[in-house]
């Protein structure tokens, strides 16, 4: 028995160990080549990091693009801070109306939130840029952000928390006089900090990731995301191997830094979330 016991737990080790070194290998080759020249990079004779750290490759991914990364960087920044504010705004609100807020059409309206996401967001591309358009909102701010403020599937988390929020913190605000929006901005919200900080997590990093909507509506280069500049890195005439490599590391740090601080908030909120596995 001690001996299974024993042999299970290695297992379990060497199958973490396989698990992390799989998840990590994709950021040690980006690591690794984004310091290196073309030529290592394509080499046959491969070798662990370069003979030499290329720091000028940093130097090269602005220059090339002519201060457009820079300016990338900056609207992905600003546009995934004000989607995140909105999105958690609108969608908390939302959920709190369906989760404490008794009104006749809760449960269809509930209903057809969940309805939407089962809608492919390719159905919906198509006429939102219509919208766009016709509102003048082409290579502007508010067309990439305003049309994908809301989310169903957010408002859906939000509601399954306060669900299971406690009713007798609610009750004594209402003791004290006030009414749903008091006691959702007095009471829920400043005991909700860590849900709201795991669902911020995680739609920076969406917002971060988007590709298509942003090449779309934002067509001008002063307009383009991160994600729209690393595509341009890459044409049918050239690809610059070690630019492509550097600038998608530059692209990830804001990322990584946001998960290293912020990581234990998703494991609290998934678990505040009343989702069951």
């Amino acid at each position: 028995m001690k001996q299974s016991s024993v042999a299970g737990t290695a297992a379990r080790y060497a199958a973490l160990v396989v698990a992390t070194v799989l998840f990590l290998l994709p950021f040690y080759l980006m690591l690794r080549n984004a310091f290196a020249t073309d030529k290592e990079i394509t080499g046959v004779d491969w070798t662990i990091f370069p003979s030499s750290l290329r720091w000028g490759n940093i130097g090269e991914v602005f220059e090339e693009t002519s201060g457009g990364f820079a300016r990338s960087l900056f609207n992905s920044a600003f546009i995934a801070v004000a989607q995140t504010a909105g999105t958690v705004l609108l969608s908390s609100m939302a959920g709190y109306a369906l989760a404490r807020i008794p009104f006749r059409y809760a449960t269809p309206i509930f209903y057809a939130v969940l309805l939407t996401l089962m809608v492919p967001p390719a159905v919906t591309f198509v006429p939102s840029f219509i919208i766009v358009s016709r509102l003048g909102w082409v290579n502007s701010y508010q067309g990439i952000i305003v049309p994908v403020l809301f989310s169903g599937f957010t408002a859906f988390l939000f509601r399954q928390y306060f669900l299971n929020f406690p009713r007798e913190l609610e009750e004594a605000g209402r003791i004290d006089g006030l009414g749903y929006f008091g006691v959702f901005w007095r009471i829920v919200v400043p005991n909700s900090l860590s849900f709201f900080a795991a669902i911020s997590v995680i739609t920076v990093v969406h917002s971060w990731n988007q590709f298509l909507w942003p090449l779309v509506v934002g067509q001008e280069q002063d307009m383009w995301t991160v994600q729209v500049s690393l595509s341009t890195l890459m044409t049918a005439q050239t690809i610059n191997l070690h630019q492509v490599f550097m600038a998608a590391l530059i692209s990830i740090v804001p990322l990584v830094l946001v998960f290293v601080f912020l990581q234990r908030y998703l494991v609290q909120g998934v678990a505040e979330s009343g989702i069951k596995g």
